[in-house]
Parts: structure tokens; C-alpha cells; sequence
């Protein structure tokens, strides 16, 4: 079983750490890369307890979510997160990612992202993964089609108190072009 880091050209899956803490805090409190994740903003208190809970947790578990690190290469700097949810059977798996501002469009989610599917099915039994994203986000959505998810079905979802599209992508292990790690 592959386990973390996963160093690839120019970022490496890698946990996250208390030392984490002004990076992510920084991409976790810009609103647009914010806008459609799950996830809201926290105070440096609660932050660094997740951090903390998240360098040592259990990878891959049945039935929780686990939060992985994209660090840009050399020195793997923080500059987001991939966060992947594998269901209690262990059956299939659900991944969303977070990019800093800074270091979208470059490709680099794209690395990371195939890194991440790459990893589930090698370490799992997982025989497929989904993402989910809101039909607003396009870059999202070009980057799962890009990693030859296919949409299998769009849906009318409330979040953060508004109804929204969302599409949901999805790839099977015998589909995935999975590159060796």
C-alpha cells in the first residue's frame, strides 16, 4: 500500500501539520477559493486542532473523511488540500480538493487530484470515486473531465442555505489511467 508523501513533479500528497497553520489558514479564509466548498473558515484555535487531529489520523478509513496536504515542490510549502471520504462497505470513495488563489491554473490541482485517485484505488479496495461540484465552478469541473471522470447526473442541492446545481463525476477503477506513484 502507497502511503504519503507522494512526491510527483510538482507537488507532493503529503499530511498536514500544526506548522501548516498560516498557509491554510491563508487559502481557507479567501472567499472566492472558498465559495463552493463545504467547508467555512475557522479560528487559528480551531484550525490548528484540525491540523493537529490530521497529521496523525487514520488515512483511508472506512466511513470518515481524511484531509491530505498539496505541498509545492521543492520544500512541499502548503498551497492546499484534498480532502477524500471512503465509504463504510470501502466500496467507493468521494474526493474535493482546495487550491490557494495563487497556484490555480497552472495545472497543479490537476497533478495533485490524479495523485489522490491514483492513491485511493492503489491503497483501496475502492472500485469507484466521485466528486462532486457546483455547476458554477467550471474550473472544477474541466479538471474531473480532464482526470476522465465522467458526469453521471446533475442535481438540485441546498447549500449554504440556497438551492444550487451540482454535478457529480465519477470514474471506475478499470477506467482510471493510473500513472505509478
Amino acid at each position: 500500500m502507497t502511503e504519503l508523501p507522494i512526491i510527483c513533479p510538482r507537488v507532493t500528497l503529503r499530511r498536514l501539520e500544526p506548522g501548516d497553520l498560516r498557509a491554510f489558514q491563508a487559502y481557507r479564509h479567501d472567499p472566492e477559493v472558498g465559495r463552493y466548498q463545504g467547508w467555512e473558515p475557522e479560528s487559528d484555535d480551531a484550525a490548528t486542532a484540525f491540523l493537529t487531529e490530521c497529521q496523525t489520523a487514520t488515512l483511508l478509513a472506512h466511513g470518515r473523511w481524511c484531509q491530505v496536504g498539496i505541498g509545492l515542490n521543492p520544500n512541499a510549502r502548503l498551497i492546499g488540500d484534498i480532502g477524500i471520504y471512503l465509504a463504510q462497505d470501502g466500496a467507493h470513495a468521494e474526493l474535493g480538493f482546495s487550491l490557494a488563489r495563487a497556484h490555480q491554473g497552472q495545472g497543479l490541482a490537476t497533478e495533485a487530484v490524479q495523485a489522490a485517485l491514483t492513491w485511493v484505488f492503489t491503497a483501496t479496495q475502492v472500485h469507484r470515486v466521485v466528486g462532486v461540484t457546483d455547476a458554477r465552478n467550471e474550473a472544477s469541473a474541466r479538471l474531473l473531465a480532464r482526470l476522465g471522470m465522467r458526469l453521471e447526473k446533475t442535481m438540485q442541492a441546498k447549500f449554504r442555505g440556497q438551492m444550487c446545481t451540482e454535478h457529480q463525476y465519477a470514474v471506475l477503477r478499470a477506467q482510471a489511467a493510473l500513472p505509478q506513484l
